[in-house]
């Protein structure tokens, strides 16, 4: 693996606005929180995974770094999603990574992603249940929505299971790999109601 691509790229990204302006290290045990969440569950490395509203590039970049598996990052904004795009076609890139320029809601409904991730990912994404529903018809029955969570260990009660319930997932709970996360595991098809037209999710939350 080449770090010193992935430190030029994140300083980069710090650089035009669109990390803080900290040190680059934190956001990136961050984001390696993300894959250590997935690698206490599972074996092997997601065949493909998904990150929604990819930003500044975590924890997506991080994380196809380090399993250099097919990588989809997601963002409505053309200027981040650009300059995602710019660093991915660096000479030293790891390959498999692609950006989607689009609102999620609209994104979904693509249907070559349509239930085509283990693993999608979601910092600082939304609320639980508009991250919850934007994420949901990306993954396959089986998959893993990794998302990071606010710092109180004593917030309790953000998932509802119920509203969960209705779109296919279940919560596995709260946990923590240094940062604190929500694990949602995809136990049933996506209802084709979900997710709903954009800004309806964040309008009308399910929970």
């Amino acid at each position: 693996m080449n770090s010193d691509w992935l430190n030029r790229a994140l300083e980069e990204s710090r650089a035009r606005g669109y990390l803080g302006p900290s040190p680059i290290e934190p956001h990136i045990e961050h984001a390696e929180g993300f894959a250590q969440c997935w690698e206490e569950r599972r074996t092997a490395p997601p065949e493909a995974f998904l990150d929604l509203g990819s930003g500044g590039g975590l924890p997506g970049l991080v994380l196809l770094q380090r399993w250099r598996q097919q990588a989809i990052f997601t963002d409505s904004m053309a200027k981040r999603a650009n300059f995602l795009k710019e660093v991915l076609n660096w000479n030293d890139a790891p390959p498999n990574g692609e950006v989607i320029i689009g609102r999620v809601e609209e994104v979904a409904r693509i249907h070559r992603l349509e239930d085509g991730f283990d693993l999608v990912t979601a910092r600082s994404f939304g609320p639980p249940s508009v991250t919850a529903e934007c994420g949901v018809r990306f993954l396959n029955v089986g998959g893993l929505m990794i998302v990071s969570e606010p710092p109180d260990d004593s917030v309790i009660d953000r998932w509802s299971q119920r509203g969960l319930a209705l779109m296919g997932l279940e919560s596995q709970g709260r946990v923590r790999s240094g940062s604190a996360f929500q694990i949602l595991l995809k136990i049933a098809p996506t209802p084709p109601e979900f997710p709903r037209r954009i800004g309806t999710p964040r309008k009308k939350p399910i929970f």
